[in-house]
């Protein structure tokens, strides 16, 4: 299951099962799971941890050295999980800091030449298109999408099945279950992504009206978020207004005009893997 130009270093551990393709270079201490699949040039480097079942593609590079000045060696780590899909070209970095680690889960799907900064923490489920940069210490939760070629400044949160559109680009916290595009501007409600995840309607209109109340126009947010506190909430709601109540970057913005009826709107998209 190892090509015999394969390069691995001794310090490496790689399960038996695993399958390890030609010119694949595997340095330093890396461990490598259970049926875990290194494509052609496929370059693996430090601490980097690769659990089961992940499939590499042609020329990734996976726990190379942070880009970030801040770096001044030491040892940091990548720990990826289960079942994920990194396509060609591919870039994961460790931590900057002596002893901190970027983190991936399990599921997730990086296209051709998406780019995953240092102590970026990725949940599960998420997508993360090609041509996609997320900058350092990104948060990137469950079934979250970045379409192609989005840009997402260091120190973002993006919520759980929010969805980013091509070329869309943000500083700020991108709120659950939103759609945004341009400059971190909510555009809608991710419903294609909500029915995917097995949303009910009924669950989807108490999501549709809480954001509505917070985007749909610009408003005082604090005197918003405090009108859906006062009334009850779902789970979901709950879930919203925490992710808002707590960022300190600040979150997307409602846009200039009036989403009216276009609030509900929803998106294309490629399903997660399974």
């Amino acid at each position: 299951m190892i090509h015999p130009t394969a390069i691995i270093a001794p310090e490496a551990v790689v399960d038996p099962s695993a399958e390890i393709g030609p010119y694949v270079v595997i340095e330093g201490p890396a461990r490598i799971g259970a049926l875990t699949r290194l494509m052609s040039h496929v370059v693996i480097r430090g601490a980097t941890t690769l659990g089961a079942r992940n499939v590499v593609h042609p020329g990734a590079v996976l726990g190379g050295e942070p880009q970030d000045v801040a770096f001044r060696g030491g040892e940091t780590f990548l720990t990826i999980g289960d079942d994920n899909m990194f396509r060609e070209h591919t870039q994961v970095h460790r931590g900057t800091l002596p002893g901190s680690t970027t983190v991936i889960g399990n599921g997730n799907y990086f296209m051709q030449n998406a780019h995953v900064a240092h102590n970026c923490r990725i949940g599960d489920l998420t997508i993360v298109a090609g041509g996609a940069l997320l900058a350092g210490h990104v948060e990137l939760a469950d079934r979250a999408f970045v379409s192609g070629n989005c840009v997402v400044h260091q120190h973002v949160r993006i919520g759980t099945l929010a969805l980013m559109r091509g070329l869309s680009r943000t500083s700020r916290d991108v709120p659950p279950y939103c759609l945004i595009d341009g400059t971190h501007t909510v555009r809608g409600v991710n419903v294609v992504g909500l029915r995917r995840a097995g949303f009910g309607a009924e669950r989807i209109v108490h999501i549709r009206r809480a954001i509505a109340t917070l985007f749909a126009r610009p408003v005082h947010l604090g005197r918003a978020l405090d009108r859906l506190e006062r009334a009850p909430m779902t789970d979901d709601v709950r879930h919203l207004v925490a992710f808002v109540r707590a960022s300190t970057r600040g979150v997307c913005l409602a846009p200039r005009r009036e989403l009216k009826g276009r609030l509900g709107a929803s998106t294309s998209t490629t399903s997660p893997p399974a």
